[in-house]
């Protein structure tokens, strides 16, 4: 969020913040498409390997479905649904199988009752509520020099930075499951598991750019807020 007046300083932690998130978009699209049109020798779709893997482990309640979109993907805990894209509920492709693993990954974090999901689930309320009026607040406070209102503003922003450190450790633990279960149930051979392994590693540095960035927005706040103090 751009404020107008901006010292040399809080202009680079702009700057920097908006390059480090364009440089991992960039990068895990490159790495998504060099991966996506690699097919897995055996052929199995994300919608085969997410099923075989869940009934492995017992989660046949699960189900495993088709979602409109480029990269939807996710794991809906309330319903128990693994959600897929269409690429990759239909695809073959290791990018395709890799993701489904990831998500995959994610339900068996629900079935074993992982911290950081649960502690994730549990700040995401007011992680929602300060993506809605932690900005607002900042740029109402600025422009009428309100410095009690940047304070709640920057307040409620920190809870977006909470949200996304516990993220860290679900998505890194999520991919770590799915490399794993991709080499236990032998569906990818190991060259195979490596490129899944260079496609997770890929995403995961989207969760760490995102916490890289909010830290550098946040200090530009309150450096600007001192500024106007």
């Amino acid at each position: 969020m751009y404020l107008g007046y901006e010292s040399p300083t809080t202009l680079l932690l702009l700057v920097l913040g908006l390059a480090i998130t364009i440089i991992a978009q960039v990068f895990v699209k490159n790495t998504y498409n060099k991966y996506r049109v690699v097919g897995n020798k055996k052929g199995l779709t994300g919608f085969e390997v997410a099923r075989k893997i869940l009934d492995k482990k017992g989660l046949t309640a699960v189900h495993v479905v088709e979602v409109k979109g480029l990269l939807t993907d996710h794991y809906d805990p309330r319903r128990k649904v693994v959600r897929l894209s269409t690429e990759n509920f239909h695809g073959d492709s290791i990018a395709s199988v890799s993701v489904a693993a990831h998500e995959v990954g994610h339900a068996l974090q629900h079935k074993e009752g992982y911290i950081f999901m649960s502690l994730r689930s549990f700040i995401f309320p007011l992680a929602s509520l300060g993506s809605r009026l932690g900005y607002f607040a900042v740029l109402i406070g600025f422009i009428f020099s309100w410095l009690e209102l940047i304070t709640i503003g920057v307040v409620l922003l920190i809870s977006i930075i909470l949200f996304e450190l516990v993220t860290l450790p679900v998505e890194y633990d999520a991919s770590a499951k799915a490399k794993k279960n991709l080499e236990g149930n032998k569906l990818l051979d190991k060259e195979e598991i490596k490129k899944a392994n260079n496609m997770l590693n890929a995403a995961a540095l989207t969760y760490v750019a995102a916490v890289a960035t909010s830290l550098l927005q946040i200090l530009r706040l309150i450096l600007m807020s001192r500024d106007r103090d």
